[in-house]
């Protein structure tokens, strides 16, 4: 059962270090992997690419994740529909589990991010091959900042209050299937406007410290949280 509850997590001591971009899935000719944690699928947000996950991948090898567990996947932000970008998602999903054996996926987003990665578990196949989906500070109901470039930016465009993705989004049931669905959000955000749209009904929606938009990517407190939310059993 999903629980909806909104709590501080105790931020962690710990330094700030640069890693390389998690590598891409092996070739067609690998076998499946051995048993191991879940891969977790790092998705970057608008104008950024996987570079933006250094932090965090130091931060979940530390925590016991193998690094060929963990995984960002990139996309164009400013072009594509999010409805293209979640098939192309879904691709991207079959070979992971393919190439590491395992059944299902962790999903974790930073900002327009969590708009295709939440098409692709509610509308494109998602909710059987992801246990948990994180959102770090996703628009998820819309920011207003996003209409000052939807004129020419497809990203901008579905991140707007009431578009088609957002409304298909939040139509009905939010949180969809067995998926678990948590959410970080700042009050000082800054880009997501109003801050309460990160935030799921049904989801576990945590509110952090007040922190800027893209401080969440590198945030002990944050890291934490994903941390702690992919090894709860």
């Amino acid at each position: 059962m999903r629980r909806s509850v909104t709590t501080l997590v105790t931020a962690l001591a710990a330094a700030l270090l640069l890693a390389a971009p998690a590598a891409p899935p092996a070739t067609a000719d690998s076998g499946p992997a051995a048993a191991g944690p879940r891969p977790v699928i790092l998705v970057h947000g608008r104008n950024a690419g996987p570079g933006v996950w250094g932090s965090l991948s130091e931060r979940l090898r530390a925590a016991g994740h193998p690094a060929d567990r963990i995984f960002a996947w990139s996309y164009d932000t400013s072009r594509s529909t999010n409805e293209v970008l979640a098939g192309q998602l879904a691709g991207y999903v079959d070979e992971v589990l393919r190439t590491t054996g395992a059944d299902r996926v962790d999903l974790v987003a930073h900002s327009l991010g969590s708009l295709p990665t939440r098409w692709y578990v509610k509308h494109g196949g998602g909710a059987a091959k992801v246990r948990d989906w994180i959102s770090l500070a996703g628009p998820n109901h819309g920011t207003t900042l996003a209409w000052a470039c939807a004129l020419w930016d497809q990203g901008c465009r579905d991140m707007t209050p009431g578009s088609y993705v957002v409304s298909r989004l939040n139509e009905g049931d939010e949180t969809p299937g067995t998926v678990r669905y948590t959410t970080f959000w700042s009050a000082g955000d800054g880009q997501i406007l109003p801050t309460g749209s990160t935030a799921l009904a049904g989801a576990r929606n945590v509110q952090v410290g007040d922190m800027g938009h893209n401080d969440l990517l590198g945030d002990p407190e944050v890291a934490a949280g994903v941390i702690a939310t992919l090894a709860a059993p």
